[in-house]
């Protein structure tokens, strides 16, 4: 049997990147995924794939910054498939190059807004559902930018430091009624956020330097680990936090 066979999933930011492979991951595995993001077409492009191979799902347009847009998948999800058994966190931007002398008020507020306090808007939306099934599995993807430090990223660096923090505390607070939630904390990952820096090999390979793998990952390698994260397979953990980084966080480069 498929690993999600019968579950519901929502994933935020599942238009590109990380969040379009744990979709197609999802739908693979027999789950009703519904994605969301801010670019039509590109929501389309992702769910008529998932719907060429078979999966089925829904997407919603809007940003989690917006909070009637997060009532809107929710309660769409419900009207559609009847119950929430797993949400993925994964809508973020990136601001990078700046030091905090450097950050201004609005890029500040902006990426908190989007990285964090959007995390706290989807999951207050659906953990309602959540109690009255009993159970639920939610897994926040964060950064390992909130574990280490990393040049020129203040923003968005406290923006991720507070993912994991608020992650460990729904964990605890949630524990007893079968909801669990666990934080993903990629490396380097060769999405388009990154395209800049893929592009360009005098930025990247300094970098590259300090992955013991001395790659960037892929978005299907974070998938997997999403997949199993959210999956009854993780049945006995919960407020973990999982590196997937290719040893950047424990080599000395």
């Amino acid at each position: 049997m498929n690993r999600l066979e019968g579950k519901v999933a929502i994933v935020t930011g599942g238009n590109a990147g990380i969040g379009e492979a744990v979709a197609k991951r999802f739908a693979e595995e027999g789950a009703a995924v519904v994605i969301t993001g801010r670019r039509q077409a590109e929501l389309d492009r992702v769910m008529s794939g998932i719907r060429h191979n078979n999966g089925k799902g829904l997407a919603v347009t809007g940003s989690v910054t917006d909070e009637l847009h997060v009532r809107d998948v929710t309660q769409r999800t419900l009207d559609s498939f009847g119950r929430i058994d797993i949400l993925i966190n994964n809508a973020g931007i990136g601001d990078f190059g700046k030091r905090i002398h450097e950050t201004e008020d609005a890029t500040w507020a902006t990426l908190l807004d989007v990285n964090l306090t959007g995390v706290f808007r989807m999951t207050r939306a659906v953990v309602p559902q959540m109690l009255k099934q009993g159970r639920g599995a939610i897994v926040n993807i964060s950064s390992v930018a909130s574990l280490v430090g990393i040049p020129g990223a203040p923003a968005y660096a406290a923006s991720k430091g507070g993912v994991d923090a608020l992650t460990r505390a729904l964990a605890i607070d949630y524990a007893k009624d079968g909801i669990r939630c666990n934080i993903v904390n990629p490396g380097l990952i060769d999405t388009p956020m990154a395209a800049p820096l893929m592009a360009n090999p005098d930025m990247l390979q300094p970098i590259l330097n300090h992955y013991a793998l001395r790659r960037p990952g892929t978005s299907e390698e974070v998938a997997n680990m999403v997949l199993y994260l959210a999956s009854d397979e993780a049945g006995w953990v919960t407020g973990g936090t999982f590196t997937i980084d290719g040893g950047m966080t424990v080599s000395k480069g």
